[in-house]
C-alpha cells in the first residue's frame, strides 16, 4: 500500500503537478548544483528553502520562504520545483535547510518502515528516526494530508446517502469506478479495498490521471480515485469519501528542518511551527486550485494566504 502509493506520487503525478514555474523569494533555482548555498550558509544568514515539483509543493516552498522572510532578518534562497528524490537528497547532503515533506514519504521511501495507518505513529516514527540517522528535525504538521481518496461527485453522493467508503461499498455494484490501471491492478490497491470494504463495482474503467476527473464530471463514471488535496474536487464540488477502515496510510505534511539551521538559528522553530494545524484538506485544495485552475503564481497564492492568516 505504502509503496503504491509512493510510486504513483513519483511517477504518475497529474501533469498538472509539476512543471509549473516557480516563483522564487529571492532567487530560484531548478537544481541543486551551482547555486552557491548549502545548510553551512545558515550560518552566514542564508536559509535555502526547498520544495518538489508540483503545485501543492510549490505553494508550500513560498510560504515558508515568505514567512522567514517576514519574520527574520535572514536572507532566503530557493532550491525548489525539484523531483522528490532530488528534493531528499539535497536535504540529505545539506544542500536545503527546510521544505516540507509528507510523513508517509518519510516513513515508506525514505526510512523504508512498513506501512502505518495511524497518523500520530507514523509522525512519532519518522521525527524520532530523521533525528537520530539524518540529523533533521520534523516540525509540527500543517494539517493537510494528501493520500489518497475515493472521490465522488456530490450530488450523486448525498443521493446514495454516502459519506464513507464504507457505505459506497454497500452501494458499490450499482456504480462504476474510473481509476488508473495500477489503482485496479495492483494487491494493495483496489483489491485490498475489495478485501477490507467488501467493494465490488459494476464495472471498472480504465482511465489515465488527467482523464478521470472528467469522466467523473460527465457522469461516465460513478467515482474514481484520487489525492485528497486535489483541485478538481472544490472546482467540480466533488466530495472525498471518509477512508473509515484506514485503508490508505497517512502523508501528513509538516517541515522538515536540518539540526544544524536550528542551531544557528532556533527562532525558525517558533517561526514554522505557526503553521501548525494551519491548512486542512479542503484549504490546501483551495489553494491548489487558485493554481491550477485560477492560473495565479504559487508566490501570490501563498502570500495571500499568509496574509489572510495574519502571518506577515
Amino acid at each position: 500500500m505504502g509503496i503504491f502509493h509512493w510510486l504513483r506520487r513519483m511517477t504518475n503525478r497529474p501533469i498538472r503537478r509539476a512543471g509549473i514555474a516557480a516563483v522564487g523569494i529571492i532567487a530560484v533555482t531548478a537544481s541543486v548544483a551551482g547555486c552557491g548555498t548549502s545548510s553551512g550558509s545558515a550560518n552566514n544568514g542564508t536559509i535555502v528553502v526547498g520544495g518538489k515539483n508540483f503545485t501543492e509543493q510549490l505553494i508550500m516552498s513560498n510560504i515558508l520562504a515568505l514567512l522567514i522572510q517576514h519574520d527574520t532578518n535572514l536572507k532566503v534562497v530557493m532550491k525548489d520545483n525539484l523531483d522528490s528524490n532530488v528534493a531528499w537528497n539535497a536535504m540529505k547532503n545539506k544542500d536545503v535547510d527546510v521544505y516540507v515533506e509528507y510523513t508517509g514519504t518519510g516513513l515508506v521511501n525514505i526510512l523504508k518502515d512498513p506501512v502505518t495507518t495511524d497518523p500520530q505513529k507514523a509522525y512519532d516514527e519518522v521525527k524520532q528516526q530523521f533525528e537520530s540517522k539524518y540529523h533533521i528535525t520534523w516540525l509540527q504538521p500543517i494539517g493537510f494530508n494528501d493520500t489518497y481518496a475515493m472521490v465522488m461527485q456530490k450530488s450523486e453522493a448525498s443521493k446514495l446517502g454516502i459519506t464513507d467508503i464504507s457505505q459506497l461499498a454497500q452501494h458499490s455494484n450499482q456504480l462504476v469506478l474510473g481509476a488508473d490501471q495500477d489503482f485496479l491492478t495492483r494487491n494493495d490497491a483496489l483489491p485490498a479495498m475489495n478485501k477490507l470494504y467488501g467493494t465490488h463495482f459494476k464495472a471498472e474503467k480504465p482511465l489515465e490521471n488527467g482523464l478521470k476527473y472528467e469522466a467523473l464530471v460527465d457522469g461516465k463514471v460513478d467515482v474514481v480515485d484520487g489525492f485528497s488535496t486535489d483541485p478538481e474536487i472544490p472546482e467540480y464540488h466533488l466530495v472525498v469519501l471518509k477512508d473509515d477502515k484506514h485503508l490508505f496510510p497517512p502523508y501528513y505534511a509538516a517541515p522538515i528542518i536540518q539540526d544544524s539551521t536550528l542551531k544557528a538559528h532556533p527562532e525558525l522553530k517558533g517561526i514554522l511551527d505557526k503553521l501548525a494545524g494551519k491548512i486542512d484538506d479542503a484549504q490546501m485544495q483551495k489553494l491548489n486550485d487558485e493554481v491550477d485552475m485560477q492560473k495565479k503564481t504559487p508566490q501570490a497564492v501563498a502570500k495571500s494566504w499568509l496574509t489572510s492568516e495574519g502571518l506577515i
